[in-house]
């Protein structure tokens, strides 16, 4: 993975021949893509969301109707996220033998599993 920059508060990431752009709101920057915290908030939802969808797809289960939604609560004191709420809002014919396994299957997230157990992250500085 690459991290550009760009503009004012423009940073960018390329990663397997895709872009993935963030800025800063207004007026720090010019609030021309998600900022790098939210991309990390929508990559928890995301995630969740891809292992329903398979989840349902394998059981032939329609996606249609289903929606996931997600809160967060914030702690001013420690100026972090003190708790996620991810709610799986499914329509009123899905299945009732597979609501516990839907929210099984959104445990299996890599992003969630990843800070249940977080990689040691080490910044280093070279020359070019």
């Amino acid at each position: 993975m690459t991290i550009t920059f760009e503009g004012k508060a423009k940073v960018i990431a390329e990663y397997d021949g895709m872009k993935i752009e963030t800025d800063q709101p207004f007026p720090s920057g010019d609030g021309s893509a998600p900022t790098p915290f939210n991309l990390f908030l929508a990559s928890l939802g995301t995630c969740a969301g891809i292992y329903v969808k398979s989840f349902c797809d394998q059981r032939n289960i329609p996606t249609k109707g289903i929606k996931i939604t997600q809160r967060m609560q914030y702690n001013p004191t420690a100026k972090l996220i003190s708790e996620i709420l991810i709610d799986i809002q499914l329509p009123a014919d899905f299945p009732e033998k597979y609501k516990t396994a839907v929210i099984n299957a959104s445990d299996l997230c890599a992003v969630k599993r990843h800070l249940h157990n977080p990689p040691v992250i080490k910044t280093i500085v070279s020359t070019l």
